[in-house]
């Protein structure tokens, strides 16, 4: 069995540049639609450059958080690769 955190990065690495998904998005993808929050989590825990988690946003349209420089950061990421947000 895969565990869930590895389904979560699987799904996030495939979304493609200049998109986004919600974390709730991200959580139906990896099989379990009520775990948004453990993929914030799994995302807050990511280092990983070829696991794009700035493209992960919250279900309102804002930002969530960035454990890389933080959502000014995020943002500008997302800008420069086109990303409507």
């Amino acid at each position: 069995m895969v565990p869930f955190a590895e389904k979560v990065r699987s799904v996030v690495r495939d979304i493609p540049r200049g998109t986004v998904m919600t974390y709730k998005e991200v959580a139906i993808a990896a099989g379990n639609p009520k775990a948004a929050r453990a993929v914030a989590n799994t995302m807050a825990k990511n280092y990983d450059k070829d696991i794009p988690c700035h493209r992960v946003i919250r279900t309102d349209g804002t930002l969530g958080g960035y454990n890389r420089g933080g959502d000014t950061v995020k943002k500008q990421l997302l800008i420069d690769e086109g990303a409507v947000i």
